[in-house]
């Protein structure tokens, strides 16, 4: 599995474009062969901070979701609604097996 965290600055006084953009990208996306999942959250510090959390099955996916249409839209209405660099990180991470005991409950 694929993971894709982003950080993206928003201009406060496109705020509302942003997020119905935002909202576009999520529904077109969550359409994607080997989409896990895809999600915006505003943080809670900065309310023109949006976290990007995505979850793709492997690689190949997530290459094919930078080549769709959408995507294209997306990155070239992005800049009108930016106030800085977004910044990235990709993880790939594997499943492991469920512990054999329960964790210990912390009171």
């Amino acid at each position: 599995m694929i993971i894709v965290q982003g950080l993206i600055p928003i201009l406060p006084e496109q705020r509302d474009e942003a997020l119905e953009l935002l909202r576009w990208m999520t529904q077109e996306t969550l359409r994607e062969d080997g989409c896990i999942s895809y999600e915006f959250f505003v943080s809670l510090s900065d309310a023109n901070t949006v976290l990007l959390m995505q979850e793709w099955e492997d690689l190949a996916t997530l290459n094919a979701h930078y080549q769709t249409e959408h995507m294209a839209t997306f990155m070239k209405a992005l800049p009108d609604v930016l106030r800085g660099q977004i910044r990235t990180r990709r993880f790939a991470v594997q499943e492991s097996e469920p512990p054999t005991e329960p964790p210990p409950v912390i009171h």
